[in-house]
């Protein structure tokens, strides 16, 4: 038991309050505690945490990119990258050591590593981390292009903040950042939108939908620039924006 004013507080309630407050800068992610087994991974359950669509999902992310300028000698950014259902393909087009991944789950990036061992990439040399800040500096490389396919659709404004201001300290000049979110058309709306027959989002809570005018307001002040993509086929009605870095070096027009 704890004393807390007049009131005494079981021991296990204390503990919880206590991760609470100290923790809880991270509550709103789903991941960051997600704890996959040896087995779990052998048994391809990392496939599903990410969320299934495993092949159409990683195939669509890649060939979009390359679609959109991504060559072999670019050196890209993979934010989320949780345990490569997209970084596979990444990894295989790029030369050698030209990827970079970060995720928030140290579970899903050894599911990763599996991956790779299994399908013989390993000698790409790809560099993954486990963080929970979007500490991409981290990484000591500039990039061309960068991806965070659904990153936003489980984070609060505040932390796509975070990785707004991030990513424009790493991309080149004229590089781009693609991102997937779920949007809500009036920015108004309180109530829970159903983007597909199955699936539903939220104003406050994971998964997030958003109004596409607060990423404008996001990176104000920024040298990102923004484009709204809309549609791209995306099996779970996920939108895309384009953040392109100041001066321009690189084509601009984006293929649906």
């Amino acid at each position: 038991m704890s004393l807390y004013g007049n009131m005494f507080i079981p021991y296990p309630i204390t503990q919880f309050l206590l991760r609470f407050f100290w923790e809880g800068s991270h509550l709103w992610n789903q991941y960051e505690r997600l704890s996959l087994t040896k087995q779990e991974i052998a048994n391809g359950k990392h496939r599903e945490a990410v969320g299934g669509l495993w092949d159409e999902i990683g195939c669509l992310q890649f060939a979009y990119l390359v679609k959109n300028g991504l060559q072999p000698e670019h050196h890209f950014l993979d934010v989320g990258c949780g345990s490569l259902r997209g970084g596979i393909h990444f990894i295989r087009y790029l030369n050698k050591g030209h990827y970079y991944g970060l995720d928030i789950n140290s579970s899903l990036i050894e599911a990763g590593w599996k991956e790779l061992e299994e399908q013989a990439l390993l000698d790409r040399l790809p560099s993954l981390v486990v963080n929970d800040c979007f500490q991409f500096d981290q990484f000591g490389v500039k990039f061309d292009f960068a991806i965070a396919h659904s990153v936003f659709t489980h984070l609060p404004a505040n932390v796509i903040h975070r990785c707004l201001v991030n990513i424009d300290k790493v991309l080149k000049p004229g590089g781009k950042f693609f991102t997937t979110f779920f949007e809500v058309n009036d920015k108004f709306h309180l109530d829970e939108i159903w983007q597909n027959q199955e699936l539903k989002t939220y104003l406050d809570k994971d998964p997030y939908h958003y109004h596409r005018s607060l990423f404008a307001y996001l990176v104000d002040g920024l040298s990102l620039h923004m484009e709204y993509i809309g549609d791209w086929g995306h099996p779970r009605n996920q939108k895309m924006l384009s953040f392109r870095k100041g001066q321009e070096t690189m084509p601009t027009q984006i293929i649906p």
